[in-house]
């Protein structure tokens, strides 16, 4: 993707679904300016990482995934989605694993956050729940409302599917900052220097990245997607 110095500001986009032949383009977008930048990856170095490029590809199965498009076809922002089912009572919670000893830490992070807090717990009404797994968007292109625009894409979906409630989980102080402009609210929080491994801390991201936050939206199913 170019990067020029100046960009034009009035530049016209288009908010399109995420396709799976965007695959690789999402993933070089995400590359360049998400994985370097998310606390976490940076605090362990984690480099190259197949099994997080995988993980962060996944949820485009679910077909609720948004790009935002410049007039010259290039990929600008993406907000991928997933789809959280609530389990049923026979269903076992199952350890995340993989080959990469770092991103693995991450993992079990993100299972000990699942263990202690159960989004269905707090909407015992709701079956499905959209989740908000990446939002990112060319630093060349930032200020022009593209993550209000893809956010606001995935509200349309949810109202024509039905889903009430938008969750996401945030280990970067910036990304959930931007979240709660857009009207999101935390509702579980976990401070980094708390979460410890056989009584060692394992991560102690610069500052201000104090704590892994899931923040929600409800969003009101009964109102028009016009």
């Amino acid at each position: 993707m170019s990067s020029s110095s100046k960009i034009d500001k009035e530049c016209p986009y288009t908010i399109e679904p995420v396709q799976p032949e965007d695959t690789e383009a999402v993933l070089a977008m995400l590359k360049t300016f998400f994985f370097k930048d998310e606390p976490l990856n940076t605090y362990l170095d984690l480099g190259e990482c197949k099994d997080l490029e995988e993980y962060s590809m996944k949820p485009i199965k679910d077909n609720c995934s948004y790009k935002a498009v410049n007039n010259k076809g290039e990929i600008i922002g993406v907000y991928i989605n997933g789809l959280i089912k609530r389990p049923s009572p026979t269903d076992t919670a199952k350890k995340s694993t993989c080959s990469h000893p770092k991103f693995q830490k991450i993992l079990s992070l993100m299972d000990h956050v699942e263990e202690n807090f159960n989004i269905f717990d707090l909407y015992p009404n709701e079956d499905v729940i959209l989740d908000g797994k990446i939002l990112s968007v060319d630093s060349n292109y930032r200020g022009l409302g593209i993550a209000g625009r893809l956010t606001e894409r995935a509200y349309e979906y949810m109202r024509s599917n039905k889903i009430s409630v938008y969750h996401v989980i945030c280990s970067s102080q910036y990304s959930a900052r931007v979240m709660e402009k857009l009207g999101f609210h935390e509702v579980y929080k976990l401070n980094y220097a708390d979460y410890k491994v056989d009584g060692e801390t394992v991560f102690k991201p610069a500052q201000p990245h104090v704590a892994i936050r899931v923040l929600v939206k409800e969003v009101d199913k009964s109102k028009s997607t016009l």
